[in-house]
């Protein structure tokens, strides 16, 4: 099985598999070969996408514009892309079940 995140020269790249409209965001485990995260936002106008960007931006001390979504604008499967974050700190990060 792929894992879901990986080194890139820019950063790490994570398959995330979103549920928007939760009551709370955050990080529920994983989900087959992506990581769970509940959004606290509806799959309105892009509303849930800025939900969970300002929820990694949070969880890993980055500015929103270092995050990018490289697929998946508008589906539950998004590849995201962690501008200049090691894989040590996302392995640690989602290993301690962090939910920001």
């Amino acid at each position: 099985m792929t894992p879901p995140y990986r080194q890139t020269r820019e950063g790490t790249l994570l398959t995330l598999h979103i549920q928007p409209g939760a009551k709370k965001t955050e990080y529920m485990g994983p989900h087959g070969d992506a990581l769970k995260v509940r959004v606290a936002a509806p799959p309105v106008e892009g509303a849930a996408n800025e939900t969970l960007c300002a929820w990694l931006a949070d969880l890993f001390d980055i500015p929103k514009g270092a995050i990018t979504i490289q697929a998946g604008q508008t589906g539950r499967r998004k590849l995201v892309l962690l501008k200049g974050v090691a894989l040590d700190a996302v392995r640690n990060a989602f290993a301690r079940g962090d939910d920001a």
